[in-house]
């Protein structure tokens, strides 16, 4: 076990170094469309920024602790950009009969498929989280404990592992339809957008549904109020392991989805 898992570590480190050179052959088209994508982002700020300067807080939270919330989801969403693309790409990976290439070869399916778009250049859009995230940190008045440091480490690994399953489910679809479904959009640019705010300012009906049914209060809204100091339920903060489960269910879609797969004829 521990030798097949290195061995699968190491491989996807190959298909990492493989993009990194592929990107640095043109070193300045890379910059620039990473220096693009990091201006580009800060027209969301812009919008939370007029907003809040206009009415002063939302639903009583302030700038800076909107700001926290946005820059978290922001990021998250950027790394599972990255670390997933394979599966955000998947459609046309299966049309392409690539997917029936990766079958053949005598490694996990689920890693080929990660490591084939690796998204380098969503490297803009993590240093703009990373900009606003500091900032936010700068003008809010967080009391830094060592439970928070980890709570903010957990839903940033939680929240990328959860988008990441919103692609994987998605590309689990793609095997019976063989085009990305645009409904699971809801799930992962949705999610993203609506992210930009706690999940409370929009009721308590929307709440549970982020809850229960499209987990991602359990990487925002939930570890954000232990983070924010406004409940001293502790355990609030460790919330992210449950996105375990959602990615439990996103395997077993995969392997679903594997076993009725045809090919796509290419």
């Amino acid at each position: 076990m521990y030798t097949k898992l290195k061995a699968g570590i190491k491989l996807y480190l190959h298909y990492i170094a493989i993009s990194l050179r592929c990107s640095m052959q043109y070193k300045v088209s890379f910059i620039l469309m990473v220096t693009g994508r990091f201006l580009v982002s800060f027209n969301g700020i812009l919008g939370v920024y007029f907003m809040m300067s206009r009415f002063g807080h939302v639903q009583g939270y302030t700038f800076g602790e909107v700001l926290l919330c946005f820059s978290v989801i922001q990021m998250d969403f950027a790394l599972a950009e990255c670390i997933g693309g394979g599966f955000a790409m998947f459609s046309g990976i299966v049309r392409q009969g690539e997917f029936d290439r990766i079958l053949l070869r005598p490694h996990s399916a689920v890693l080929q498929v990660l490591g084939s778009k690796f998204r380098i250049d969503r490297i803009g859009l993590i240093l703009q989280a990373v900009v606003m995230f500091v900032y936010g940190i700068a003008i809010s008045s967080i009391v830094w404990t060592t439970g928070r440091v980890i709570t903010v480490v957990l839903m940033l690994v939680g929240g990328t592992a959860l988008f990441i399953g919103f692609f994987w489910l998605r590309a689990a679809f793609t095997f019976f339809t063989m085009e990305g479904v645009e409904a699971f959009n809801i799930l992962t640019y949705g999610a993203k957008e609506h992210g930009k705010y706690p999940v409370d300012i929009y009721g308590k009906k929307m709440l549970q549904v982020c809850t229960y049914i499209i987990p991602y209060t359990l990487i925002q809204y939930y570890p954000l109020q232990y983070l924010l100091g406004r409940t001293e339920r502790w355990y609030y903060g460790l919330y992210p392991f449950g996105i375990a489960g959602t990615m439990l269910v996103c395997y077993g879609a995969w392997k679903f989805g594997m076993r009725h797969y045809q090919s796509a004829g290419s």
